[in-house]
C-alpha cells in the first residue's frame, strides 16, 4: 500500500493588512503571519501604538508566500499615507 502525503508548497503565508478603529474611524497598517493572532493582540493592548484606539476591525488583507513581499507592500502602504487611497482599495476587494 502507498500512503501520500500532502505537503503544502508554501508552509507559510504572511499577510499584509489594514485594520479600522471602531472608536475613530482611523485606518493602521501592519504585516503578519498569523492574522487572527495579530488582530486580537490589536484588541487587547498589547500593541502601544493601537492600544488608545480599540476595537480594531480588519477591512483589507493580502496574502503573500515571503515576508519579504509582505513587509514591502506594508512599506508602500503606509507611505500612500491617504485615507482616500486606503478606502479606494478598501472598496475594490
Amino acid at each position: 500500500m502507498l500512503l501520500t502525503v500532502s505537503v503544502p508548497i508554501f508552509p507559510y503565508m504572511f499577510y499584509t493588512y489594514i485594520i479600522q478603529s471602531e472608536k475613530d474611524g482611523s485606518y493602521y497598517t501592519g504585516y503578519s503571519s498569523d492574522l487572527d493572532d495579530r488582530l486580537l493582540r490589536h484588541n487587547t493592548g498589547k500593541s502601544r501604538y493601537t492600544s488608545k484606539r480599540m476595537p480594531w476591525v480588519l477591512v483589507y488583507s493580502e496574502v503573500f508566500t515571503t515576508k519579504t513581499e509582505a513587509i514591502k507592500r506594508e512599506r508602500f502602504l503606509k507611505r500612500q499615507k491617504s485615507r482616500e487611497f486606503y478606502e479606494r482599495m478598501i472598496a475594490s476587494k
